[in-house]
């Protein structure tokens, strides 16, 4: 289960620093357990709604319970969190 403690957690120390391989590397130490991932907002489907939205990314949890991943926006089966890079033109098509 993944709290909206972690996710706010989660989103300060993103705009405290920068989304990259960097932050990623600093939340996998702080939640163990929580798998994390880092793409552009162009590679998550059209119909996927976050879990939370900030400038320049957008938050998703991810459901691995089954044989194949999937987002979800239930925080109680939730395993994982994918990060999401919005560029400025990404907002113009969403």
């Amino acid at each position: 289960m993944i709290t909206e403690a972690i996710v706010n957690d989660v989103v300060a120390k993103v705009e405290a620093t920068y989304l990259g391989e960097a932050v990623l590397d600093i939340l996998r130490r702080v939640y163990p357990d929580i798998r994390f991932t880092y793409c552009s907002y162009d590679d998550i489907a059209a119909n996927a709604k976050p879990v939370s939205e900030r400038p320049g990314f957008k938050v998703y949890f991810v459901d691995s319970r089954e044989h194949c991943a999937c987002l979800t926006n239930n925080h109680e089966i939730a395993s994982g969190i994918v990060l999401a890079e919005v560029q400025d033109d990404d907002e113009d098509e969403g």
